[in-house]
C-alpha cells in the first residue's frame, strides 16, 4: 500500500504491506486523512507514538471498511466510517478497534468526514468528560481558528455555552465570531485583559494548546472552581505556578491528550460522539470547518501550511 513516511524530519511517499487486523479491529480503506499538530510534532521527533500504535502519521480518517476481525460485532465490510486512530492515517489502509470507527453521516463527503474524529473527540473528552461543561458556562479557546477551536466554538454554541477566542489575525477572530464565538482578540495584543472584560467574574473553562507563558495568566482569568485544560505546549513546557491563587479559587488544572488514552476511554468518547454529535452533523447544525484539501502526494505543502499557521480549520489529505 502507498504511505507517507518520515525521514530526516521530512515526508516522503513510500510503500508498505497492508496492516493485519486483530480480532476486535476493522481494516479501513482510507478515502481522506486529517492533519493535526501532533503529526507535526511526531515528524520533528517530539511526540513518539504510544506503544502498539503505528509509526505512520495520521490520527483520523474517513473511509470504507474492507475487512473485520472475527470478534467484531458492530461493523461489516462496506460500512462508510470516520475513525479515531492511534496512528497510521497517512496510508491507503489502516486498522483500528471497531468502536473507534463510527458511522459517516450521509450528508458529509469523505473530506468533511475526515475532519471530524480527532478534533471533536478531543473537544468532547475535555469539555464534557473532563470539565463537565454545562449550559451557561463561559469557555475560552486559545488558537480559536484551529480545528479544535472551530469544533469547540460550535459545541459550546449548540450546548448553550458562551465562548471567547484568541487567534493570530483579525481575519481568524472574525471567522470565529461568525461561527458562534461571542468575542475574540488577536494574540499579539493584551488578550488576558480582554478576557477579564468579557468575563469579569472569570471563565469556567479554558482549552489551551499553548501552555508555557500563558499558564499564570490563564489562572488569573479563570473563575472559581474553573478548569484549565492543557492540550498542547506550543508556548513551552515550563512555567511558574501561583499555588495561592489555585487554592483560593479552587481551580483545577488538567493535562490531557487523547492519543495515549486506553481503548475503553476512546470507546466511550466515540460512542458519545456517535450518539450526541452525529444528529447535529446530520442536519448541518454543526459542520466541519475545512481550510483546504490536498492530494495525498502534496503532504509537504499541507504540513507547510499548518506550520506557518495559515489555516482556519482543518487541512485534509485526499486519497484516490
Amino acid at each position: 500500500m502507498k504511505t507517507i513516511e518520515v525521514k530526516d524530519k521530512t515526508l516522503l511517499i513510500g510503500e508498505r504491506e497492508e496492516p493485519q487486523i486483530g480480532d476486535h479491529e476493522v481494516l479501513i480503506k482510507v478515502k481522506a486523512s486529517g492533519i493535526n499538530r501532533a503529526d507535526i510534532a511526531q515528524k520533528n521527533g517530539l511526540y513518539p507514538p504510544p506503544p502498539g500504535a503505528s509509526d505512520i502519521l495520521g490520527l483520523e480518517c474517513s473511509g470504507i471498511i474492507e475487512e473485520v476481525g472475527k470478534e467484531v460485532t458492530s461493523k461489516k465490510p462496506g460500512d462508510e466510517v470516520m475513525a479515531l486512530l492511534g496512528g497510521g492515517g497517512y496510508a491507503e489502509y489502516v486498522t483500528c478497534p471497531e468502536f473507534h470507527a463510527i458511522e459517516k453521516p450521509k450528508n458529509l463527503n469523505w473530506i468533511e468526514a475526515a475532519a471530524i474524529p480527532e478534533v471533536f473527540a478531543t473537544c468532547w473528552l475535555n469539555l464534557f468528560m473532563e470539565a463537565s461543561m454545562k449550559a451557561g458556562d463561559k469557555v475560552v479557546f486559545h488558537a480559536g481558528a484551529s480545528g479544535i477551536g472551530t469544533a469547540g466554538i460550535q459545541l459550546a454554541k449548540t450546548f448553550g455555552c458562551e465562548s471567547f477566542v484568541t487567534a493570530g489575525t483579525k481575519e481568524k477572530i472574525d471567522f470565529c465570531i461568525n461561527l458562534g464565538a461571542s468575542n475574540g482578540e488577536v494574540r499579539s495584543k493584551d488578550i488576558f485583559s480582554k478576557i477579564k472584560d468579557w468575563a469579569p467574574n472569570g471563565v469556567d473553562i479554558i482549552l489551551d494548546p499553548v501552555g508555557g507563558n500563558y499558564f499564570e495568566r490563564n489562572l488569573e482569568v479563570l473563575g472559581i472552581e474553573g478548569n484549565l485544560i492543557i492540550i498542547g505546549l506550543m508556548g513551552g513546557a515550563k512555567t511558574e505556578l501561583n499555588l495561592g491563587l489555585l487554592m483560593i479559587k479552587r481551580q483545577k488544572i488538567i493535562g490531557s491528550t487523547i492519543r495515549a488514552r486506553d481503548e475503553k476511554t476512546k470507546n466511550a468518547v466515540m460512542t458519545e460522539l456517535s450518539n450526541k454529535l452525529i444528529p447535529h452533523l446530520g442536519v448541518g447544525e454543526i459542520k466541519p470547518i475545512i481550510h483546504q484539501s490536498l492530494p495525498f502526494e502534496d503532504c509537504l505543502e499541507a504540513h507547510r501550511i499548518m506550520e506557518s499557521d495559515e489555516n482556519i480549520g482543518k487541512l485534509i489529505l485526499e486519497l484516490d
